[in-house]
């Protein structure tokens, strides 16, 4: 009984090492890309446009955004937080900030 388990261990492990080898394989050639096209892959819509970007001159944790379908937003502390800061305008796209 021992040495039919031993041979079933034996056996699986062979199995199982030569499943590994396989699979080792790099994936990564070029059959894998070759019907790949070159597209866009930016946003769907309009919306998310950075149209301008401004930085403080003497401050750089101060930025102004321009955003293309949004108004204008300001950080004070390099992006880690936005304000915006042009909600009350009548105007709603802008497409540059001085």
């Amino acid at each position: 009984m021992k040495v039919r388990n031993y041979l079933l261990l034996l056996f699986l492990a062979n199995t199982f090492n030569l499943q590994a080898q396989k699979m080792a394989k790099d994936p990564m050639t070029e059959s894998t890309f070759k019907n790949l096209k070159l597209r866009n892959v930016g946003p769907a819509f309009t919306s998310g446009r950075i149209a301008d970007i401004a930085m403080h001159p003497e401050d750089d944790n101060v930025w102004y955004i321009a955003v293309g379908s949004g108004g204008v937003w300001k950080t004070e502390n390099a992006g880690t937080t936005w304000q915006p800061i042009f909600d009350d305008q009548p105007s709603y796209s802008t497409g540059c900030i001085t």
